[in-house]
């Protein structure tokens, strides 16, 4: 699903114009960039976490030439999923064959709808 799938979904849902669901969902991806930049750690409930980890300098291995390399240090970001998200994933693997998800309990939205009317 791309960006502008979603964005078409939340404009439909919510009764927004597809423009102001964009502006919602850059919002949405800015916020965590800039909170992962920060060093960071982003958690959305009954979602994941993002977070930015330091992986450390090692030897590695050219699989072509077999030559030795050295891998500098480096960021990376990593995504933990939660609960509610890992079990709706491993209810796919025991879905009916033809690839439907079996039915069951939806994640709660991370945001409430209480939470995105309130100010400051």
């Amino acid at each position: 699903m791309s960006r502008r799938e979603i964005a078409q979904s939340i404009a439909r849902d919510l009764g927004l114009t597809q423009v102001q669901a964009k502006q919602v969902i850059r919002k949405v991806f800015d916020a965590i960039l800039d909170t992962l930049v920060e060093g960071g750690r982003v958690e959305l409930r009954n979602f994941g976490i993002f977070q930015v980890k330091r992986r450390g300098p090692r030897k590695a291995r050219n699989p072509r030439t077999g030559e030795k390399i050295f891998v500098p240090e480096k960021c990376v970001v990593t995504f933990k999923p939660g609960h509610v998200l890992q079990q709706r994933v491993e209810a796919m693997g025991k879905s009916d064959g033809d690839g439907a998800e079996i039915a069951g309990p939806k994640a709660e939205s991370p945001i409430t709808a209480g939470e995105a009317n309130r100010t400051g």
